[in-house]
């Protein structure tokens, strides 16, 4: 305990030393420059002032130098007090009011914004980007006291249904406004709009990438507002997509291809554009979904819950539409491309019957858009060259699907096999070409065929293409048996065989029987003929004959 007494005393002995070595050089500095001294008393720090008032007071020191020193010290001291009172005393800036987005809509005149579209396209004759810039230049003035906090669009889009944000911002404007809007819109090219979407776009995800870095330095971890509000930027682009959708699709290519808008972080923006063109046009709507955004399940996203959430929020909202089915059905084709591609329809149909332990909450819901969606994939016009095309294409898929083990899967994909029979001969001669290689398919086909000859027959495109193709399969069905494939294989054939018997012989007698009626009726004309009695016929009896050699 001594040893530590002793230790503080040396070390106050110390401390005291020093400072008082402090004292006598401002004390020196003080003879020759005032400024000086204030500049050492400065650097020294306010525990020397301390110390030095305290030895001038305690040693009674009253000499000129003492004095001095004192002087310099008690004004340092004032000055430093004004300091951190001016510090204090600094006025405060005036906040300015909180416009909220619906009060700066409001005050958007028609009038003048058709004015201003008037003039804009009189001074700009011929030079559309200029005209659309100026277009967009207008709500940027008029929403440009919105601050970002009154319009947090990426936490809004982040956290709301599709429902919810498809008609923001365009909700806030007059309906005066916006039709002057699109009227004006209506008047510019396809290409000139094309490039105003993408710089709008590019505008917004230049914004969305500031809050993203933004966020991630924010020790919060909460939204950081952007530089500026987007609002005009939303407004212009939903104006452009309501009243031109096609300009989206004319895009499709440099949305996939570029890098800048691809990436789950993108998705909000991109089904929010979509949804626009939906108001425009349903139809194009769909395309955009079937082409686009369906694929996004296909990939690596497929199993992001979140991901599967968004694509089924967009076509739903499509399907709910008022006369959404005839309006799809209608349009399956839209400029020579059908909405529903058979890629999509195949992805659709995987994503719809899958595997009891592969189901998933969101497979109910592929469930119930499934049925509209399959007519808009197989509608058009029976025989025409595209039908033609597209059920050969959908054929190809559909053997795959049948194939793959899955019962619900392989019920489906075979009833859209026999489908693409019934649309075109040729999708026969294609089946024989991959029959060996798809016997399982194969076999699901003919085993349909002969439960449901009855409704199934009349349908098909070529009652003497299918015979020729089930006398093909008997063919290689011989040879398959006979040591063509191994034993594991040879049961397929062995039913397969069983079914293009009884078909065959469904064939033979329905032929048969078209034989016997046209001879029956070309003898009971005959007979007409040379009976004086045409009368006295039954004809009632012999449609019944006719009938019953028909359901045979």
């Amino acid at each position: 305990m001594a040893d530590s007494d002793t230790a503080l005393d040396q070390i106050s002995k110390n401390a005291w030393r020093r400072r008082r070595d402090s004292v006598n050089i401002i004390m020196e500095l003080s003879r020759w420059d005032s400024n000086a001294t204030r500049e050492a008393i400065s650097s020294l720090g306010w525990t020397v002032l301390v110390c030095c008032s305290g030895l001038t007071t305690l040693s009674g020191m009253a000499s000129y130098e003492n004095k001095q020193v004192f002087n310099v010290m008690q004004m340092c001291i004032k000055e430093n007090n004004a300091a951190e009172a001016n510090k204090k005393e600094k006025p405060k800036k005036e906040k300015k009011p909180k416009v909220t987005v619906a009060e700066a809509a409001a005050k958007i005149d028609a009038s003048d914004l058709s004015a201003f579209l008037s003039h804009v396209s009189g001074s700009y004759e011929g030079q559309q980007d200029i005209q659309l810039m100026r277009f967009a230049d207008y709500f940027g003035r008029a929403f440009s006291a919105v601050s970002a906090s009154q319009f947090p669009w990426l936490k809004l889009f982040r956290e709301s249904a599709l429902s919810k944000i498809a008609d923001i911002p365009v909700s806030y404007i007059s309906e005066a406004a916006y039709k002057i809007s699109v009227d004006w819109i209506n008047q510019h090219s396809y290409e000139a709009l094309g490039s105003f979407v993408l710089w709008s776009l590019d505008s917004i995800l230049a914004d969305l990438s500031h809050q993203q870095i933004g966020s991630k330095g924010s020790k919060k971890g909460g939204q950081p507002t952007s530089s500026k509000s987007q609002v005009a930027m939303f407004l212009v682009l939903a104006i452009v997509l309501r009243r031109k959708p096609d300009v989206l699709i004319n895009l499709l290519p440099r949305l996939r291809e570029n890098s800048k808008y691809q990436g789950q972080d993108k998705l909000p923006v991109i089904f929010w554009m979509i949804v626009q063109t939906c108001q425009g046009d349903l139809a194009v709507g769909l395309y955009l979904w079937a082409h686009h955004i369906l694929p996004i399940l296909g990939g690596k996203s497929g199993s992001n819950p979140q991901s599967r959430d968004l694509v089924l929020q967009l076509v739903e909202r499509i399907l709910s539409a008022p006369k959404a089915r005839t309006i799809l059905i209608n349009g399956a084709v839209r400029k020579g491309e059908r909405l529903m591609p058979p890629a999509a329809l195949d992805l659709l149909l995987h994503l719809t019957f899958t595997a009891s332990s592969a189901r998933v909450k969101a497979t109910e819901r592929f469930e119930a858009i499934y049925p509209t969606l399959k007519e808009v994939a197989l509608a058009g016009s029976p025989g025409s060259k595209a039908m033609k095309q597209v059920s050969q294409q959908i054929q190809t898929l559909a053997v795959k699907a049948a194939g793959e083990g899955i019962p619900e899967l392989s019920r489906e994909a075979t009833g859209i096999f026999i489908w693409c029979l019934t649309q075109n001969p040729d999708c026969y001669n294609q089946w024989d070409k991959i029959y060996m290689d798809n016997i399982e398919a194969s076999v699901a086909a003919l085993r349909k065929l002969a439960e449901e000859w009855k409704e199934l027959s009349a349908k098909q495109s070529s009652l003497e293409a299918l015979t020729a193709s089930l006398k093909s399969f008997r063919g290689k069905n011989e040879k398959a048996l006979n040591g063509g494939v191994d034993v594991a294989r040879q049961a397929f054939f062995k039913d397969a065989d069983k079914y293009c018997k009884a078909i065959l012989g469904r064939l033979s007698r329905g032929h048969g029987c078209v034989k016997t009626v046209a001879f029956a009726i070309v003898l009971a004309v005959g007979a007409a003929v040379m009976s004086p009695s045409i009368n006295a016929w039954d004809w009632s009896k012999f449609s019944v004959l006719f009938n019953a050699q028909q359901m045979s």
